[in-house]
Formats: structure tokens, sequence, C-alpha cells
């Protein structure tokens, strides 16, 4: 009889001859799998080995001819060179029978419908995979705008983390939350396909949107899929973290809360105006901003990321439906305030009616200040090329350039940097390219006159050193 507080243990050991343990049989089955005819591994294996055995020979015959020499002995020239092409044909048996075996196996993992995996484009990915390179760049805000900015700086990091408001109630995403009372996840979809990696396929399906049919009718197929994977897992942001994993995003996409919220306005003239897609509707200025519920809990991952932080980027945005949900979450703007990273906010190109009409570079950052606090950020980046092709139709519509009123912003302590950030297509919106290179350039500088060593010209060649381009 044992002692209550002993553990159950065998009294005896078992006979020799008793049954073989289940992992045993386990190993023995799998090792069976890999050794059946037709699996084309046997023989690439085999020849592998054997080019590591005639490696083997050859360094023998080579080490022995050496210690003869050594000695004083004579020996063959003849067996110089046996040894020198024993360990180059082991070398290249041994190269051939590992590249085959590993073309094997890649090819069972890609799926049938799609095209045969690249073996350069194989290594990039696994390279990236294993080592994620670059600054801790944390990006805050939403819409068309954080989307461009994530898609060009991608390319000089993979640390990136976008922190992405969660009060949308307009368009698929507004249907989704009326309908099944899920959270917005337009936004999110944007983000997640903007750093996306190489699958084209799956970030085109994610892009998708039904343009036919009554129910589907202006749903993304993204939308559909995270609000899906949500219901499944029980938790949005698990449901973003397996989208993130399907497009090999390269970084993370965090909603900002996971508290259902709305945005409500108070205008001038003290009425109020409910709901993101209806503010910018408003003929009225907007006096104050304000979400509800009145402090929604943040989501903490997207804190932690706010106070590990190498480089803080605000924007670009709509001013009080993209960026002000944001910062109006109490532990996301306090988390803000108390961290050292620099932090720069990415003004508008133009403005936007019933946001902010007549608003200059200064007027943005009075206003962002009144959300987020006096010292939410210290420099201001903006577009110094107003835009030509489509002036007349933005000005019809009531939309003009932001203008860089430097004095003002400078004598509300922000730094100002102005730059060519306009990308003129069918809008006037900015560029992915020159907007991300603008921004690396002022870390660039502001890091180099902090006496940091860093990389002259950070790019995806800069990657390979453990702390990106800084060193």
């Amino acid at each position: 009889m044992t002692h209550p507080l002993e553990p159950n243990l065998p009294l005896s050991r078992p006979a020799r001859g008793g049954p073989v343990p289940s992992e045993f049989r386990d190993s023995l089955a799998t090792l069976g799998k890999w050794l059946m005819p037709g699996m084309g591994l046997k023989r690439w294996l085999l020849l592998g080995l054997c080019g590591m055995l005639t490696v083997n020979v050859g360094v023998f015959l080579l080490s022995y001819a050496a210690l003869k020499e050594v000695r004083g002995s004579s020996f063959p020239a003849a067996y110089w060179g046996l040894g020198i092409a024993a360990c180059i044909l082991g070398t290249y048996m041994a190269y051939l029978g590992a590249r085959k075996v590993i073309r094997q196996v890649v090819r069972v993992l890609t799926p049938v419908d799609l095209p045969p995996v690249d073996p350069s484009r194989l290594l990039d990915a696994f390279y990236r995979y294993r080592t994620r390179r670059g600054p801790k760049l944390v990006a805050i805000g939403g819409g068309t705008g954080l989307s461009t900015l994530l898609r060009g700086m991608k390319r000089y990091s993979d640390n990136i983390t976008a922190v992405v408001a969660m009060a949308d109630n307009g368009g698929s995403s507004g249907k989704l939350r009326e309908e099944l009372g899920a959270l917005p996840p337009g936004d999110i979809r944007n983000c997640l396909t903007a750093l996306a990696g190489e699958e084209e396929l799956m970030t085109s399906l994610f892009n998708y949107r039904f343009n036919q049919g009554t129910s589907l009718i202006g749903h993304s197929f993204g939308n559909l899929f995270l609000t899906a994977m949500a219901e499944v897992t029980g938790d949005f942001q698990k449901a973003v973290r397996a989208s993130s994993r399907v497009l090999a995003v390269r970084g993370q996409v965090l909603p900002a809360t996971l508290t259902p919220i709305e945005l409500v306005a108070v205008l001038e003239d003290g009425s109020e105006i409910h709901g993101e897609s209806q503010i910018s509707k408003s003929k009225q200025p907007i006096a104050q901003i304000r979400v509800e519920p009145e402090a929604p809990e943040a989501t903490p991952d997207a804190v932690k990321a706010i106070q590990e932080a190498d480089v803080i980027i605000i924007g670009p945005g709509s001013l009080y439906t993209s960026l002000a949900p944001n910062l109006l979450i109490p532990e996301i703007r306090a988390a803000l305030r108390a961290s050292r990273a620099p932090k720069i906010y990415i003004c508008n190109v133009m403005t936007q009616p019933g946001e902010t009409d007549g608003f200059a570079a200064s007027d943005h950052i009075r206003a962002l200040r009144k959300v987020a606090g006096e010292d939410a950020f210290d420099w201001i980046l903006v577009n110094q090329d107003p835009p030509e092709l489509l002036r007349e139709r933005y000005e019809a519509q009531g939309q003009y350039p932001v203008l860089c009123d430097r004095d003002a912003c400078e004598r509300m302590g922000v730094k100002v940097i102005e730059a060519s950030l306009l990308d003129e297509g069918t809008f006037a919106r900015h560029e992915p390219q020159a907007l991300s290179l603008a921004v690396v350039q002022w870390l660039l500088t502001l890091r180099r006159s902090n006496g940091t060593k860093i990389l002259s010209a950070p790019g995806e060649g800069d990657l390979s050193h453990p702390k990106g381009w800084f060193r």
C-alpha cells in the first residue's frame, strides 16, 4: 500500500519480452511511410548519404597522404588526386541529393492549383520568416491613408505594427456591424493586404468585391472572411492573426480596441452627429469629437507595441474619422505620451469637406492636440507639391491643398518637414514609395543627429543586420 503523498510508481520493471512501447511503434510506422515505394525520396536520400560517405573517404585519403608526407614516406601522387576527386564528387552528390529532396517536399506542400514555387522566392521568403529585421515601426490610423503608408514602409522593415481604428460604420463594414453585430473589418483588411508578402492570389481574393446579387453586393470577400473567422474562433483578434498567416503579412495588424464603439461629433452649433459615415456629411465645423462608450479598453498588444516602438507614425488619414478614434482610447493616448520614440504626424494632402474645411497644417496640429494632448507628436510631414491636373475637380467639391504654414507650426513647438509626396492619378493622395522614403530620410537624419550609427540607404538588402538599418 502506498502513502497518499507518494507517486504511484510501478512495483517492478516490465519484463524484457513485454509489449513494444507505442511511441516506438509510431516511430517505425512513420519511418515506413518515408520509405514506401513511389515517394520519390529514397533514391535522393541514398544519393546524399553516399555523397557524404564519399567525402569521408576522400578526407581519409588526403589525411593519410599528408601523414605519409610528414613522416617522409613516399606516397603515390595518384592518391592525392583520388582524395581530391572523392571530396569533389561526394560534395556534388550530397548537394544534388539534398536539392532533390527539398524540391520534392516543396512540391508536395504547394497547392495543386498554384504554379510551382520559384526556389529563389522560396529562399527569400524563408530568410524573411526566420530573420525579421528593421526598426519597430508603429503606424496609427485607418482608412486608405494608413494602408498607403504601410504599402511603402514594408520595403524598409519587417517589424511594422498597424494600430487600426475600429469606428467605421459605412459600406460593407457598416452592413456587417448592423446585421451581425460584428466589429468593422474593412480598415483591417486594407492594412492586411497592404502588408501582404508574395501571396498575390490571396491578396486579390481578399480585395475582391461582389458587384452582383442583392445580399452580397458591395461586400468584399476579405470582410466576409474576417467576420466568419471571428465567429468560428470567437475572437476577432485571432481572426486577424489567421488572415495574416494566409497573406504572409510582413508585420502585424492590430485593432485599436475590441469594444464596439461609435464616433460622435459635436458641431459648433451644439448639435451632435453619430456615426463615422455621417460626420463627413456635416456642413458645420466640428467643435468636439468623442467615442461611445467614453473609455473603451485598448487591445493589450497595441499598447505594448507603442511602448516598445522605435518610431511612431500618426496618419495619414481623415483627421476626425480615422485618427481621432484611436487617440480617444485612454490607454493608447497614455502609451503615446509616455513613449520616448520619435513621433511624426503625416498631414493629409487635401482638405476634407465636413472635417477639415479651410484647415492649414497648423490647424491639423491644433485639432489633434485637442484629442491626444500637447506631447502626442513633435514632427509633422507635409506635402509641398499641390495637385495641378486634378485641382479644378477637387475645388468643385470644396477640397483644397493643405497649406504648410511653417511659422505657425514651429511656434506650436512642432518641427516641419516638407517633401514631394503627391500621387496625382485618379485621386490626389500620397504616393506610397515617396511617402515611405520621406519618413525613412527623416528618421535617418534624426538618428545621425543623435549619434546613432545607421546605414545610409536602407532597403531590402539592409535587413540582414540584427538591428536592420540601425547599427
